[in-house]
């Protein structure tokens, strides 16, 4: 298994979407790392991040913007975090996607830079890097800071997993597709997380490949 940092960087302004310009532009706030971000079904996106400085302004920011459908904050400590469901553009579904249909797995935080550039690690095994690394565009840079092995703790083995084959394995293990005898097949699997068998199929030889390979190390 390999790790790739990067410096995600936007060709225009200070930030990939108009939500972050106006949150950047603003002196009353300042942006900090995000610690979770994906793709729903219907194209919208969900973000968690943290802040800090003047969460009023903070709120009216994300009260006014258009690109905003809902959203809630919670104060920690001179810091706060915000969830926040929020309409994508062309910029944010290109990296999403290309995340969500990869076998490279995002580790967070997410560090967000004064100049609105994102640094972020990338981990999977070599073929996918091959094919999923992101590359320059018109709407962003791309320039790799370090890449190596990765040797991940057994904890972090689970997170190194997309979203997707975390809820896929959640739901074999829950069935008892592990036990042995097995209870459990991939149709049972796909009926629970509303896939198809052979998609199920597809993410449990990944997740087991990345398993064994960090074990055989």
């Amino acid at each position: 298994m390999r790790y790739v940092t990067l410096r995600v960087s936007p060709t225009e302004g200070e930030a990939f979407h108009p939500l972050g310009r106006a949150l950047s532009a603003d002196e009353a706030v300042e942006r900090g790392n995000i610690h979770r971000v994906e793709m729903l079904d219907d194209g919208s996106g969900l973000l968690l991040a943290e802040a800090r400085g003047d969460v009023e302004r903070y709120r009216e920011i994300l009260d006014e913007s258009e690109h905003v459908h809902e959203f809630s904050i919670v104060e920690d400590e001179g810091w706060w975090y915000s969830y926040t469901h929020f309409e994508p553009n062309n910029a944010n579904r290109e990296m999403l996607e290309l995340q969500y249909e990869s076998e490279l797995a995002m580790e967070t935080p997410i560090e967000v830079e004064e100049d609105g550039s994102f640094v972020l690690t990338l981990v999977g095994p070599m073929a996918a890097f091959r094919e999923a690394t992101p590359t320059d565009t018109d709407a962003y840079t791309v320039e790799v800071l370090e890449t190596g092995e990765h040797h991940p703790e057994l904890g972090d083995l689970f997170l190194s997993l997309t979203e997707r084959q975390r809820d896929v394995l959640e739901a074999a293990t829950d069935l008892g597709y592990y036990d042995n005898p097995r209870q459990a097949t991939h149709e049972d699997i796909a009926a629970e997380v509303d896939a198809s068998p052979s998609t199920v199929g597809e993410h449990l030889r990944k997740v087991e490949s990345r398993v064994f390979t960090h074990l055989v190390r």
